[in-house]
């Protein structure tokens, strides 16, 4: 349920804060005032469009924050799981959504920034909007499919039969590729083959196919004379020469230690020398050691640069780095095994039948719960047109099977048809109905889906445009009965609407600053009664308007 709307600086309000109650609730006031405002602010925070020039006039930002209930769903609490988004038990969401007047927007969900997509989602368990042109949208094929298909909660199965057909479609027109492109794709093939024996006459285990490794190991072979000779002299040094410098050292050390028995400030140099030539020590032992295993190898040089000039050429017709080659070479057997996969005839043939099957079932699937759905549908919609005043008028949903070989949707077409309004025969919706009768048909669609649907809070947008008098008053019993299970509000014009609701908002328009702002007022009982008769008369309310106010309130 939605439990608190926050508006900052939306378009005509400077702040406003709104605490909703469960139930059906009416919205009213003048035109102009700003009632639709509020959905349009519900619409913002939930995920909508939005630019700067719904920025109140003078203000650097809007900002709309939105308190639900938690829905109980399941699958709500694995998606905030899913998408890290903290929601304790017992806590509601908390969704609020910032405009800064470069027009870039915010959002955040529970205290986490997110992105509109996920508010979009949330918004989807949350709340549904049925605007007040939304019986325009009943009149295309993909409104009506749309609408069957979330009456009968087949969205999975829909999702399924346009993967399949997506599936099937791409193997069909591998199908035909491979029959179009067999010349270019044997030539392609060959070019591959030689390009990939190549390669593999250089690979290996390492990663880099060694080209690290064998540029340190011909860097030393080609310079191993001049690193012997370098060697060799720093052995001469240390302890091979005329005067080696570890002898010199070793003296040094002794005399200093005698030195130390009448000066022990003499202690501390005497070990660091000591120190230093165990070091040099094992300095000459390495070096000795490395000089042991120095060897001239120019065959071992020739095969290591023969081995780099043969990579070197190959990244240079292939215009990438050596040490590339290795994915480069993974990457054309890859490719020559998709070019085998296309060739081969009998394979693809194998898949199109295959994903054909799977579409097939699939389709079946859906086709069978739409059937289902569209019979209760029908039924359902048949049933509140008779208390809309469409006496006589029947509704029927109808799958018409397509031709040929189905599509991403399926394998029908589905059709609004009416009967009763305009003659006997069924016909599609939009040849028999009037601007009012398709305002009162869609009305009836709504409820009946709306009753189905698991979102907690259902806001209706002046849905009760073009009707009046009793079928008003039957529309207001309708929205009644569904907020006796969901929480409902409905922004309407109509008194007969209003006088049903179980709590009501008046919008009001005022001047401040200079600027013109909404505010909102809950009515009490007596407030209801004013807000009422100025529904029924109009600029002058008289005592026997507001009686009447009262005695539907009464009837309410």
């Amino acid at each position: 349920m939605l439990c608190r709307l926050v508006i900052r600086d939306f378009v005509l309000v400077r702040e406003l804060a709104l605490d909703f109650q469960p139930g059906f609730g009416a919205l009213t006031g003048e035109t102009g005032a700003g009632k639709s405002l509020l959905i349009d602010a519900l619409a913002f925070v939930l995920g909508e469009r939005a630019e700067a020039g719904l920025i109140r006039s003078g203000a650097s930002r809007a900002e709309v924050t939105a308190e639900f209930d938690a829905s109980a769903d399941p699958a709500f609490v694995a998606w905030f799981a899913e998408q890290a988004i903290p929601l304790e038990a017992g806590e509601g969401v908390l969704i609020r959504r910032v405009l800064e007047a470069a027009g870039r927007s915010r959002a955040f969900i529970n205290g986490v920034p997110v992105t509109l997509q996920q508010v979009r989602t949330a918004g989807e368990w949350l709340l549904d909007i049925h605007g007040q042109h939304a019986h325009q949208s009943l009149l295309r094929a993909d409104a009506q499919r749309q609408l069957l298909d979330d009456f009968g909660q087949l969205q999975t199965q829909a999702r399924s039969v346009a993967s399949a057909w997506r599936d099937w479609s791409t193997a069909r027109q591998a199908l035909v590729d491979a029959g179009k492109r067999s010349g270019d794709i044997e030539a392609r093939r060959e070019t591959l083959a030689w390009q990939i024996k190549a390669l593999s006459e250089l690979a290996n285990d390492q990663p880099d196919w060694g080209w690290q490794a064998m540029g340190e190991e011909q860097s030393r072979l080609a310079h191993a004379s001049s690193l012997i000779e370098l060697t060799q002299s720093a052995v001469d040094v240390l302890g091979e020469g005329d005067e080696p410098l570890l002898t010199h050292l070793s003296r040094l050390q002794h005399r200093l230690q005698e030195g130390a028995g009448l000066d022990s400030r003499l202690q501390e140099p005497t070990d660091l020398l000591a120190t230093a030539s165990n070091e040099l020590s094992e300095a000459l032992t390495m070096l000795r050691r490395h000089l042991d295993r120095f060897e001239v190898d120019p065959v071992r040089l020739a095969e290591i640069e023969r081995r780099m000039a043969g990579m070197l050429e190959l990244a240079r017709k292939h215009l990438v780095d050596p040490p590339a080659l290795p994915a480069l070479y993974r990457d054309l057997v890859a490719e020559a095994a998709c070019l085998a996969d296309a060739t081969d005839v009998a394979a693809l043939e194998a898949r199109v039948k295959s994903t054909a099957a799977a579409y097939a079932d699939a389709a079946t699937v859906l086709t069978k719960g739409r059937a289902k759905a569209a019979k209760a549908l029908s039924k359902g919609v048949s049933e509140a047109m008779q208390e809309l005043a469409l006496g006589g008028g029947q509704c029927r949903m109808v799958l018409q099977p397509l031709d040929g070989d189905g599509s991403a949707h399926g394998n029908e077409r589905i059709e609004f048809q009416i009967s009763g309004l305009a003659g006997d025969d069924w016909r599609s919706l939009s040849k028999v109905v009037s601007g009012g009768e398709l305002s009162r048909i869609s009305l009836a669609i709504q409820v009946v889906t709306s009753a189905c649907s698991a979102v907690p809070t259902l806001i209706f947008d002046e849905v009760d445009v073009g009707i009046g008098g009793g079928v008003a008053e039957v529309v207001g019993r309708l929205l009644a009965k569904l907020g006796e299970h969901r929480q409902v509000l409905c922004v309407t014009h109509l008194a007969q609407v209003a006088a049903r609701a179980s709590w009501q908002w008046q919008v009001s328009k005022e001047k401040a600053d200079g600027l013109f702002q909404s505010r909102v007022q809950t009515l009490d009982d007596a407030a209801r009664i004013e807000e009422i008769a100025r529904m029924l008369g109009g600029v002058e309310i008289t005592e026997r308007t507001r009686a009447h106010a009262a005695e539907m309130l009464d009837l309410a």
